[in-house]
């Protein structure tokens, strides 16, 4: 089984689910605005959308349990 396959068949957190909505979110943005990256984007700096789409993103990583990660 490929790991994509695994992915799709995995059944999603309320995290999971909640950066998936937030994701698609910011890629509507980016196309509504004709670019496929934030970082081009004049409003980067201090845009809510970004800014929450980083936090699912998080959550999605540590599911509120706190803490930092190690790279």
């Amino acid at each position: 089984m490929q790991t994509s396959e695994a992915f799709e068949k995995k059944e999603l957190d309320r995290f999971e689910l909640a950066l998936l909505e937030k994701k698609s979110e910011l890629e509507e943005c980016q196309k509504s605005s004709n670019l496929n990256s934030c970082f081009v984007c004049q409003k980067t700096i201090g845009c809510k959308l970004r800014l929450s789409y980083v936090d699912s993103v998080y959550k999605s990583m540590n599911k509120e349990k706190g803490g930092g990660f190690e790279f």
